[in-house]
């Protein structure tokens, strides 16, 4: 029996989903996008003026401690290792992050070791604080008011659009702080980029004749779709997909100041600019996210956060009380109809990384199968807690 699916979504995540299927199963898939390219939010293309490779929503540094996941793309396409050390602009100065040693001793103009440096840390860390409720509270227990208005707060409150005391907790979810030299922003010992971008491994993923790809298409749910095919998986705003009967999730959006120079603008791919005063989050110039190529002119994005109109494209989930509760008003409905699953950042309404992406998409791509197998119902959701 031949199967037809539709995928919503021409991201990882329906990329993915796409691949596996194709591979497994007689089936014809068409794969909707309303964009006009495919890799959703990482795609990337050559700048038509400097012929640097640019990150077109921002940079997108493949990190994962998953070896599998590492196999997974590295069997699509070539990956180039890449080490993603953040610079941070605060008063003028130039710092390191994430905040470690070097951080700490030209901060304070020290030069502690790394256990002087952790006690001195302690030291500053507001004992008064037991049970940390909010951002604002669990960077002070751990850091002292100092580190967390140079780095911290400024840069937050602009990225959120709101006051850290008014973010749980749970957005700092470990100590941002490193006691030696180590200036690699990601722990995950698997890092790179595409050599030729990211669009290119979408590509590879959606190149099955079984996959048909149409872009500048909208979707709108309705009842008919279902007697079409025997299945849709949906990438997209879950409030969307329900024409936010429940109301609009919360989300902060990013938008780009382009600017093009010749050489080399700033040194380095991305410095963030912490103090609130600045308008702007960060600077990324993205001839240095490839290192391996050579560029005589450089192009480099200012980048500034806001809060989500209908006409933006959705990046950070903001996930306040408010939020969960229509969330879970979503989820129900969701789960009411036969024939639909949901998957993916936006259709999940989480904030996940293109290897927690990629990663789930293969898993719930073998539960998906793996029901058709057993004659059961297809999982709507691949997470069961929000």
């Amino acid at each position: 029996m031949q199967h037809k699916f539709l995928i919503v979504g021409a991201g990882f995540s329906g990329a993915v989903l796409a691949n596996q299927l194709a591979k497994e199963l007689d089936c014809t898939i068409d794969v909707w996008d309303e964009r006009s390219h495919v890799a959703g939010n990482c795609h990337t293309k050559r700048d038509a003026e400097t012929n640097v490779m640019v990150h077109e929503y921002g940079p997108h540094i493949f990190n994962t401690d998953k070896k599998e996941i590492w196999d997974f793309v590295n069997s699509f396409v070539e990956f180039k290792p890449f080490i993603n050390r953040v610079k941070a602009n605060y008063k003028g100065n130039i710092y390191s992050l994430p905040v470690n040693l070097h951080t700490i001793n030209q901060f304070f103009n020290k030069t502690f070791g790394p256990e002087e440096a952790k006690a001195f840390i302690e030291s500053l860390g507001d004992k008064t604080i037991t049970d940390p409720q909010s951002f604002e509270e669990q960077a002070l227990k751990f850091l002292g008011k100092d580190l967390y208005h140079a780095f911290f707060y400024g840069y937050t409150k602009k990225q959120w659009g709101c006051e850290p005391s008014e973010l749980p907790a749970s957005i700092l979810k470990r100590l941002p702080v490193r006691f030696n030299y180590n200036d690699n922003y990601y722990n995950n010992i698997y890092q790179g980029i595409p050599v030729n971008g990211y669009t290119e491994l979408v590509e590879k993923l959606l190149g099955s004749s079984k996959i048909n790809i149409s872009l500048n298409k909208k979707f709108n749910f309705s009842s008919e779709l279902l007697t079409t095919y025997n299945h849709i998986f949906y990438t997209g705003p879950i409030d969307a997909f329900f024409d936010y009967k429940f109301g609009r999730l919360g989300y902060r959006t990013v938008t780009f100041e382009k600017h093009t120079t010749d050489g080399d603008y700033q040194g380095n791919a991305v410095i963030n600019y912490c103090d609130e005063t600045v308008p702007h989050t960060r600077v990324h110039e993205h001839k240095h996210f490839a290192p391996w190529e050579a560029h005589d002119r450089t192009v480099y994005f200012k980048e500034f956060s806001k809060e989500t109109t209908e006409n933006d494209i959705p990046y950070y989930p903001k996930r306040l009380e408010k939020d969960k509760i229509m969330l879970d008003a979503y989820r129900t409905e969701a789960g009411r109809s036969s024939g639909l699953s949901f998957l993916g950042r936006l259709a999940t309404y989480r904030y996940m990384d293109m290897h927690h992406v990629i990663g789930e998409a293969l898993h719930f791509s073998q539960s998906f199968l793996q029901s058709l197998h057993d004659g059961k119902s297809a999982p709507v959701f691949p997470n069961t807690e929000n």
